[in-house]
């Protein structure tokens, strides 16, 4: 059954915030020159603070409340979250960027074949036909990786796909919980479990500490929060092939604060994956309210 098409709207909208939020990782990636964990340790800190920050202000004691009381659904979603967080980051550091970006464009397939298992929602044939074209940018890019870190970067990239799938799946499965407290939640855990294994946790001067401040609410308060809001008023398929958008925009951000050139085939699969997703929200203009 179609969305009304001012939500579906405010969805879109949101997940293409989302994504933008999302593209920034690489960039603050590179400027921290820190092991995964200890990144993840203190951008989750942040993150999770700056979420929990929204939610006080924007809901009281309410919140908090969320927070304390969460359900099945909600701990389902943070735990998914944190999975697809602990995975993202060395994953970046293992293999190229690209590498990495490009395969979150099978996102749609994934969450799509988990929805339709999980509760029946069937993905429109534009979507999937959109994300067929998006698959193809995949193809095109990383084929032509073949070091022993890019097969391991991927293999972790591969994980963190199929648990942010997952993820979006159960935000539309579990609408009435609040899934922004389930954001914050995830950064909170994702803090919890990388602590044992942060090594240079304490090793931070002034310049790192602004840099992981901005980490934790540029991509992953302000993503997660964007995400956790739009993603429920969209099918699973459209909410991950929307999100897609953060491919092209990963190795933009790159190449244009460290003269990272993205290769032929990055720019060609980008533009697949922004074509895909284009035509997929024009052919679905007309849908009705």
């Amino acid at each position: 059954m179609p969305e009304p098409r001012s939500e579906r709207r405010v969805g879109i909208a949101l997940v293409i915030a989302a994504a933008v939020a999302w593209s920034t990782a690489p960039f603050f990636t590179r400027l921290l020159p820190f092991d995964p964990w200890t990144i993840l340790f203190w951008r989750g800190l942040f993150g999770g603070g700056m979420i929990m920050v929204f939610l006080t202000v924007t809901q009281g004691a309410r919140g908090v409340r969320d927070l304390v009381t969460m359900g099945k659904g909600g701990w389902l979603v943070a735990v998914l979250s944190a999975t697809g967080m602990m995975t993202f980051i060395p994953a970046l550091q293992m293999t190229d960027v690209t590498n990495v970006a490009v395969l979150i464009a099978t996102q749609p397939f994934v969450a799509a074949a988990m929805a339709y298992l999980w509760f029946r929602e069937a993905a429109r044939w534009q979507t999937m036909l959109a994300s067929f074209v998006a698959l193809c940018g995949i193809a095109l890019i990383v084929s032509n990786a073949h070091a022993a870190g890019d097969i391991r970067g991927m293999g972790l990239a591969c994980v963190m796909v199929l648990a942010i799938s997952a993820m979006t799946v159960a935000m539309r499965r579990y609408r009435e919980t609040s899934m922004v407290a389930a954001a914050a939640l995830s950064n909170f855990l994702g803090s919890l479990v990388s602590l044992p294994f942060a090594h240079d946790i304490t090793h931070l001067g002034g310049t790192d500490i602004f840099v992981l401040a901005m980490f934790g609410f540029c991509q992953v308060a302000l993503g997660l929060t964007f995400y956790a809001l739009g993603s429920r008023l969209l099918p699973s398929g459209e909410a991950s092939l929307v999100a897609t958008l953060e491919t092209p925009l990963m190795p933009f951000w790159v190449w244009l604060a460290f003269s990272e050139v993205p290769s032929l085939r990055a720019l060609a699969g980008g533009a697949l994956v922004m074509g895909a997703v284009v035509a997929d929200i024009v052919s679905n203009r007309d849908v009705d309210a």
